[in-house]
């Protein structure tokens, strides 16, 4: 959550206890912040909870997926595919792997230093290689 609404959460918190209502609180927001304001719906929601009682202004937990899809176990799962076969697109890796195509993207980018070479992908390492053979002739 951006800093800027994390300060409006608590200036709707203020209006709450002043006894503005949702509409006087968002009116207010949009003078204070202009541009920068959350939405009409957000102030109304943060309003009505603020109103039965919420005292913190941070968000709920949410459920779901957590975020650890790029595990050392997918990092090494991807770079023991790439080995294997150079050719496949991200898409066959995420397929065969059955992880999301942002996922792979990201562990060839940001783990293994890769990228995409003519639908290939090849590894920073080895276009370093590459030239300095090509240099030496």
């Amino acid at each position: 959550m951006s800093d800027r609404y994390l300060e409006q959460r608590i200036s709707i918190k203020f209006c709450v206890k002043l006894n503005k209502s949702a509409s006087e609180t968002h009116h207010l927001l949009k003078e204070a912040y202009g541009d920068e304001v959350m939405s009409r719906a957000r102030v109304f929601d943060w309003h009505k909870r603020f109103k039965e009682g919420r005292e913190d202004i941070r968000d709920d937990a949410r459920s779901g997926r957590p975020v650890t899809h790029r595990t050392d176990e997918n990092i090494k799962k991807v770079k023991d595919l790439v080995c294997s076969n150079r050719q496949l697109t991200v898409r066959m890796m995420a397929e065969e792997l059955n992880l999301d195509k942002e996922t792979v993207r990201l562990i060839l980018k940001e783990n293994l230093n890769m990228r995409k070479v003519s639908a290939k992908v090849i590894s920073g390492i080895l276009k370093g290689l590459h030239g300095r053979i090509f240099n030496e002739q």
